[in-house]
């Protein structure tokens, strides 16, 4: 058998997959700890982890994997890695971590890259590094250097959680130019690191790990990584990539005009473009997408809602014994655009789509005579998907074409309402795949190592579960009708 390892670091948990690497099938799968993650917050916008906890989580999610698939070590042909983007981790000399990660979620570093967007200059920082510093990955170690001074002499290099547990692997300290986009460290101007980014905030350039290519060998695993994760010494990493790039490459979504989209608690969606171009507002974030090339560019424009799948299980709370399948059936019965009744999803925090206004969610045109909960339930999807495109006409800005929306088969993409709506107001195609972040890692590994000649062999046999044509309907008024509520509250 030739099997394909996927690791995929997230903040609540790691997950493994072994993709047979000829069918395209999954043959194991697992992840820990089976509650969520800690994520220590030492201080109020706090948030931190021990990277070790991802390596002895990895360790246990490939063990179960390798026995559900029942393969043998040398069955494992390639490794790739997806992690939590943005986060921080520190190390030494002797690749010892100094302090814990400072991960996504944290927000202690805002001030540090709004000021440094001041002093800088917004039109330079937009213009090469497409992103304010924001709370990203370069400004944490502002914060680090500022705060913590002692441990900020000892850091030999900084990585991204992917990187390190890349290094954990195969014992080298190394990095990809979409990896340090990620952190706003990279120049796309001139494609290369963001020098004037670290003279500012007085980072010596040594930090920066060697940078190898997204797809590729990036080393080999350790005798002690191999026996500690039950693999063979000498099996290559060939592939690391952020959560939603790599979510993206799990659904074949590496060229312009391709969209991915997730409907979690959160959602999210990632346009590619060719065009280096980015929004003055900083209402969506642009990276260097894991296909960028110098001479070949292939960006990835993230939009985030905060209050997407979180406000449907809310409402699923509210409405007691409803199953979500039940909920589904009672929005299919009411009318597009809901009968008037209107919901803004915006519940879940700031959003950077509204400028960082935290503006609440909220219903609107409920008549109590003509109103029931069956078109709470499909204002409710439709206020999700009509947040999607409030913030994909800010994407269009930026050069992102809606022509066809990939996403997998999973959360609110489960849902016939939640996909006709979305196909009929983008006017774009709703694809919908069985997959997931560790099996995209697992076919980037698989490319990376030659076992797939091409990006066109690995997904070859990606499975397509369900396609939604934009069908017949007055989306756009009911669009319409949302967007002046949300105008209305905006204007408050």
């Amino acid at each position: 058998m030739k099997y394909l390892l996927g690791i995929d670091v997230g903040s609540s948990s790691v997950k493994a997959s072994l993709l047979d690497a000829a069918s395209g099938t999954c043959a194991g799968s697992a992840y820990y700890p089976k509650t969520e993650q800690v994520i220590k917050s030492p201080e109020p916008g706090f948030a931190e982890q021990d990277p070790q906890v991802w390596y002895d989580c990895a360790k246990d999610a490939i063990a179960d994997a390798m026995r559900e698939a029942e393969a043998k070590p040398e069955d494992v042909k390639a490794v790739g890695i997806a992690y939590q983007m943005h986060g921080l981790v520190c190390v030494d000399k002797d690749q010892i971590v100094l302090r814990p990660a400072i991960i996504w979620c944290d927000s202690r570093a805002v001030p540090y890259g709004a000021k440094a967007f001041d002093e800088i200059g917004g039109e330079k920082c937009l213009s090469q590094l497409m992103n304010s510093p924001g709370n990203f990955t370069a400004s944490k170690l502002a914060w680090v250097k500022e705060n913590q001074p002692d441990i900020f002499a000892q850091i030999d290099k900084i990585m991204l959680p992917g990187d390190w547990l890349a290094m954990k692997l195969t014992g080298e300290v190394r990095t990809t130019a979409s990896g340090l986009s990620e952190g706003i460290l990279w120049d796309f101007q001139n494609e290369e690191v963001a020098q004037f980014l670290l003279d500012y905030f007085g980072f010596n350039a040594s930090i920066i790990p060697e940078i190898v290519p997204t797809f590729g060998e990036q080393g080999k695993l350790t005798e002690a990584a191999a026996g500690d994760l039950g693999l063979m010494a000498g099996t290559p990493v060939s592939y690391r990539g952020g959560d939603q790039p790599n979510n993206a490459l799990s659904l074949n979504v590496l060229n312009p005009g391709e969209i991915a989209a997730t409907g979690g608690t959160s959602g999210v969606v990632y346009g590619v473009t060719d065009a280096k171009k980015f929004d003055p507002k900083s209402r969506v974030n642009t990276f260097a997408h894991v296909n960028h090339a110098s001479d070949d560019a292939r960006l990835g424009v993230l939009l985030c809602i905060n209050g997407t799948g979180i406000l449907n299980a809310w409402t699923k709370r509210l409405l007691g014994n409803l199953s979500y399948k039940e909920m589904d059936q009672l929005a299919e019965s009411v009318a597009i655009g809901s009968n008037g009744v209107t919901v803004l999803p915006f519940g879940n925090g700031a959003e950077r789509v509204l400028g960082n206004k935290n503006i609440g969610a909220s219903i609107a045109g409920l008549d109590f005579n003509r109103h029931d909960r069956a078109q709470i339930c499909r204002a409710v999807q439709e206020g999700i998907v009509f947040s999607f495109m409030y913030g994909m006409e800010v994407m269009e800005e930026t050069g992102i074409e809606l022509k066809t929306i990939r996403a997998g088969f999973a959360n609110m993409f489960m849902s016939d309402v939640f996909c006709q709506t979305l196909a009929g107001v983008s006017g774009a195609t709703i694809e919908l795949y069985e997959t997931d972040g560790s099996l995209g890692a697992a076919r980037g590994a698989g490319v990376g190592a030659g076992v797939y000649g091409s990006f066109e062999e690995a997904f070859s046999n990606l499975e397509l579960k369900k396609k939604i044509e934009p069908g017949e309907g007055d989306y756009k008024a009911a669009y319409a009708a949302w967007k002046q509520h949300l105008q209305l509250v905006l204007s408050d």
